[in-house]
């Protein structure tokens, strides 16, 4: 079976631990020690989040000069090398050493006139007060929105149409490859109109999105998005909550799920399971198995009439 799995949430960051290489990597090793008894048994894609680790990044040219300051397109670039090496790494030390691992630096194009780049909505980055929020948009032409009680920084963030190295990660899938790409949603490019060159865009691509994407076009017969919860839940946070177990991705209202959270990851598994015909399950990696089962997690798929509750 040909996998393609996010990761999300804890599998790059535990909760109220600190940014740095240590916590990223016992967060990564634990997400392999999941991945490894996967990747012995099935063809398997990985992808995974990068937003923090670009927003730090994005913070280390002086404050004071906007020359200075990385365009975001190379901050997903650094990021995402970054992390694949230590997925690369942690990975490589479980499998049998004859077992390659490899990592393809991947781009995603998306379209110059989507609506996106005129409403920037993805938060990168640390939170700020007001005051040096305001200092830092005056000196980098950043623009800034409020999360909670802290401002950060917004791009936009357009819609994948394609991941570029599709055809590189199925040569290398043929060849028994574990294969890392599309973290941070790839580095978004575009071909501005008129111009038959590729650029970099200033933004951000939902990794969920991208690897629905992905999966599609490597024909994937399952797509897994893994977060920090077991499944999507109805009244979630309530005494009524319930996870629902499987459900048709017409019945899955994405609008009513914070834009922050479950939101991407409904869309990305609607869209994979209208296009592909295949199965998209929403859950938490610790239950990897029983999600390869069918035991757990949300199962989005045409293949059931409305919503299951478990």
């Amino acid at each position: 079976m040909r996998i393609v799995v996010a990761l999300g949430g804890t599998a790059l960051r535990r909760p109220g631990q600190p940014l740095t290489v240590e916590s990223r990597r016992a967060a990564v090793a634990a997400a392999c020690a999941a991945l490894a008894p996967v990747a012995e048994a099935h063809e398997l894609v990985i992808s995974h989040g990068a937003g923090p680790q670009a927003g730090q990044l994005s913070l280390q040219a002086p404050l004071h000069d906007a020359a200075a300051a990385h365009t975001v397109d190379g901050l997903d670039a650094q990021s995402e090398w970054a992390i694949d090496y230590l997925i690369e790494q942690e990975l490589g030390n479980l499998l049998p050493a004859e077992a390659p691992v490899v990592t393809v630096l991947t781009t995603s194009e998306v379209d110059p006139d989507d609506p996106a780049f005129a409403d920037p909505t993805a938060f990168v980055g640390p939170g700020h007060r007001a005051g040096r929020a305001r200092r830092i948009a005056r000196e980098r032409g950043w623009v800034f929105r409020q999360d909670g009680d802290a401002w950060r920084r917004v791009v936009p963030a357009p819609q994948p149409r394609r991941i570029v190295q599709t055809r590189p990660v199925e040569w290398l899938l043929a060849r028994g490859c574990v294969v890392i790409c599309a973290g941070g949603g790839g580095m978004p490019t575009m071909s501005p109109r008129g111009v038959r060159t590729t650029v970099g865009a200033e933004a951000v691509v939902d990794k969920d999105r991208a690897s629905a994407v992905l999966a599609q076009d490597l024909g994937a017969d399952l797509l897994l998005l893994a977060g920090d919860v077991d499944a999507v839940y109805l009244d979630w946070g309530t005494p009524h909550q319930q996870a629902i177990a499987c459900a048709h991705p017409d019945a899955l209202d994405a609008a009513s799920f914070p834009a922050g959270s479950m939101r991407p990851k409904i869309e990305a598994a609607a869209q994979f399971a209208r296009t592909s015909g295949r199965s998209a399950v929403i859950g938490s990696l610790a239950q990897l198995a029983a999600i390869l089962a069918g035991e757990e997690g949300t199962r989005v798929t045409v293949q059931v009439d409305g919503l299951q509750l478990r």
